[in-house]
């Protein structure tokens, strides 16, 4: 459907690669009814929009640094902070499953502090061409762990702009996440504080106790050896009908803490040389 001028065209392939985000994928495939796939395309096993991922963050420390007066990073920008994960590694062994990584930078107080000022003049503007102190801020991204009650569904009854029905979430935070962030903020200001910052404060942001949040959604079509546990195989296939390829977030069976679009293009390339081949071989 043209979103402009709503005409509809039909489009025909040998073989579909479905990649249109996590979310718009399963709508697709949850909306696709026929009599071969009553509860949406390729759902035999009932786990298409079933096991939602994200990353969760908004948890994480931040304090002030002294010196470093003389210098600013005009021209010479500095990159932001990486920490990898460290936790539940060899003989580290915590309440909770898997971990967190940290990502944060260092910046120096700006003008946007004064906004408020209500002087005028040559003190004015030798404030705001004069920066701040130092501060340092590291927050913690989280492995949120798959879970059949973590889902998205076809809500019917509610349609959108075109006619179509809508997706309805269900999903929320589990004991395991709650766990990890106990140590994402503990430990984020354990590092600071060894690092030298003052004024060191934790936090672990309420508004931000939900899956989403990290727009890193995954898994409404995970992939598996067995299909009655899964939606694609390993080479990123619908189970029951090889010509279809899913290659989004929708096919990960855990999120790690890291970024996935790289991951998702490895995936990517190498669903499409498979193709490439069955389809020389004449299996597509």
């Amino acid at each position: 459907m043209d979103s402009e001028t709503g005409e509809n065209t039909e489009y025909y392939a040998k073989v579909i690669f479905l990649c249109a985000s996590t979310m718009g994928s399963a709508f697709i495939m949850m909306n696709s009814i026929s009599n071969r796939f009553p509860n949406g395309f390729g759902n035999d096993s009932g786990e298409l929009g079933h096991n939602i991922m994200d990353h969760h963050l908004g948890v994480g420390a931040s304090g002030t640094m002294e010196g470093f007066e003389d210098q600013y990073y005009y021209g010479r920008r500095a990159n932001g902070i990486y920490i990898p994960r460290f936790r539940n590694i060899g003989k580290d062994k915590r309440d909770y499953l898997r971990g967190f990584g940290y990502q944060g930078g260092g910046s120096r107080q700006g003008w946007s502090s004064l906004v408020a000022e209500l002087s005028i003049g040559k003190e004015l503007k030798e404030a705001v061409t004069t920066p701040g102190a130092w501060s340092i801020g590291i927050g913690g991204f989280g492995e949120i762990l798959p879970d059949h009650s973590n889902m998205v569904t076809i809500k019917k009854e509610l349609k959108d702009k075109y006619g179509l029905p809508t997706l309805l979430f269900d999903t929320e935070f589990k004991e395991n996440d709650y766990k990890m962030r106990i140590d994402m903020a503990a430990d984020a200001a354990e590092m600071l504080e060894a690092a030298g910052a003052k004024n060191v404060r934790s936090h672990d942001r309420k508004d931000q106790h939900g899956i989403g949040l990290g727009i890193h959604e995954m898994g409404t079509a995970r992939m598996g050896k067995d299909p009655k546990t899964s939606v694609l195989n390993k080479y990123n296939q619908v189970h029951a009908c090889k010509n279809v390829f899913v290659t989004d977030g929708s096919f990960m069976t855990s999120a790690n803490c890291v970024n996935p679009s790289l991951t998702y293009m490895a995936f990517t390339a190498r669903a499409a040389d498979y193709a490439v081949n069955e389809l020389k071989k004449g299996n597509l």
